[in-house]
């Protein structure tokens, strides 16, 4: 049972989780891990992986939900993206609980500084309109998807970082379309990843709950900052990649010295 302080504590995480993947379009549920050990008190990484995955698909499938509408998802891709990434994220969740806990939050900790990396790249590039899924493209999109879905489940992550640069990268789609089909493959990942440590007994639904409700509030406060400072996004990438470069660090000096 989680405490008052706990489940406060749960809430402001997932909000703050919520409202960074509302601002700057990703990111945030990559501290959702890192929040729950060091903050809300998590004392199993792999309870705080499993959890995070759960609550992690509920706020994209949500988000799905509003882009879905706006008619930018490319739904051939992402599905195709998706069903291989399921395979991998299966896999790969099976194979990080065989991993010690803190080992695993090290490893988590040096793909945050790799998901960094890719927030400081420029995402300017138009792409190609009206992309569809042919014979050309499906070894590239199968194949990305099944690597991108296997280091989702192992380290329990939505993975939009990778998978939106892996997505424009094997079709050529405009960044925004590759932002919505993303969502697509975070929510399944999330959800394969969750029921692989839901039978296995590693998810607090409890905290999963007070997660996605924070993620809900944070993720429209988000949102709504994000229309008001579009101009600044590159400068707000800039400041969040540096964050998590700091928990990153903080993560590495607190698990790479343990036994």
């Amino acid at each position: 049972m989680l405490s008052v302080m706990q489940s406060v504590l749960g809430v402001a995480s997932g909000a703050l989780v919520g409202f960074s993947l509302g601002l700057v379009g990703g990111g945030g549920s990559v501290l959702a891990v890192p929040l729950m050990v060091y903050v809300v008190g998590v004392r199993e990484p792999h309870v705080a992986i499993g959890t995070s995955a759960m609550a992690v698909a509920a706020n994209a499938a949500i988000n799905l939900f509003n882009h879905s509408r706006g008619g930018t998802v490319i739904w051939s891709v992402a599905l195709l993206f998706a069903a291989a990434g399921i395979v991998g994220a299966f896999a790969g969740s099976n194979l990080g609980k065989m991993i010690d806990g803190h080992r695993l939050l090290a490893m988590f900790a040096l793909v945050m500084l790799v998901i960094a990396a890719l927030m400081l790249k420029t995402r300017a590039r138009s792409g190609i309109p009206d992309v569809k899924m042919d014979w050309s493209n499906f070894p590239a999109v199968a194949g990305l998807g099944l690597a991108t879905g296997t280091l989702s489940g192992f380290f329990g992550i939505g993975g939009g970082f990778l998978i939106v640069p892996a997505l424009m990268f094997a079709t050529g789609m405009p960044i925004m379309n590759a932002v919505s089909s993303s969502l697509v493959a975070v929510t399944a990942f999330g959800l394969t990843t969750a029921a692989s440590y839901a039978w296995s007994g590693l998810v607090a639904w409890d905290l999963a709950a007070v997660f996605i409700a924070g993620g809900i509030a944070g993720g429209l406060a988000g949102t709504a900052a994000a229309r008001h400072l579009s101009a600044r996004r590159g400068a707000l990438n800039v400041v969040f990649a540096t964050v998590i470069v700091a928990v990153a660090l903080y993560m590495l000096v607190r698990n790479i010295s343990l036994p």
